[in-house]
């Protein structure tokens, strides 16, 4: 039971962290909850599939090749799980009413990604122990929240944009670019002190995360109205 509340209980902060940012209109709570819950089944279903295929018709990535992990991080496992998110935001989240100024589109793809990393979190967490726990709460939970956030960033302004295909897929492109960093430094670890980049690209990505926040907050249609 110690090991499932650790591996909630990061999750539960991001989500309230970003919840409390959405300041001048909150979120209808049932679909935010909707919103988590698809993101925790559907993303998840929707990633295994498309695991299956690439695992069908890709060759197996050779362990040290960086070449190889390179392919693997980026066009692999950060594709198949942002595009995973992605699909959710945009065609569940983003046509709704209450999706109603650009910051709507942080927290719902928040929320997307916080539901695959609950899932996922579980299942490291299980198995690895209280270790993995901890280190996941600081690294990876956190990584999947930048990712979602950076998307919700460039979605946000899609929604209310002419050229809604262009932002929407710079947002997917610029979470996919973040993942895929943060997952190639960790895949290339036989090169000693190599991971230290994955932690760079962390820090980067919050940095980032916490001024798309601030610029969609300054930009909000609801503001005047406090």
């Amino acid at each position: 039971m110690s090991l499932l509340t650790l591996a909630i209980a990061p999750v539960i902060v991001i989500f309230f962290y970003v919840y409390i940012r959405d300041k001048f209109e909150k979120e209808p709570k049932k679909l935010l909850f909707y919103t988590f819950l698809i993101g925790a089944i559907a993303s998840v279903l929707i990633s295994t599939i498309l695991y299956s295929i690439s695992n069908f018709f890709l060759p197996k990535a050779q362990e040290f090749s960086v070449f190889d992990q390179f392919l693997k991080a980026f066009f692999v496992v950060a594709l198949i799980e942002e595009f995973s998110k992605y699909v959710i935001v945009r065609y569940y989240n983003q046509p709704k009413k209450a999706f109603n100024e650009p910051f709507d589109g942080i927290i719902y793809a928040v929320m997307v990604s916080m539901g695959f990393a609950f899932i996922e979190n579980i299942f490291y967490v299980l198995d690895g122990g209280i270790s993995v726990a901890i280190l996941r709460a600081f690294t990876a939970v956190p990584a999947h929240a930048t990712f979602g956030i950076i998307m919700g960033y460039f979605m946000g302004k899609a929604k209310f944009s002419k050229k809604k295909s262009r932002w929407n897929l710079i947002g997917l492109t610029m979470a996919i670019l973040f993942h895929g960093a943060y997952d190639f430094f960790l895949f290339i670890n036989f090169i000693p002190g190599i991971s230290i980049g994955a932690f760079i690209s962390l820090v980067i990505g919050i940095i980032f995360s916490r001024k798309a926040i601030k610029l969609h907050q300054n930009n909000s249609t609801f503001k005047t109205v406090i």
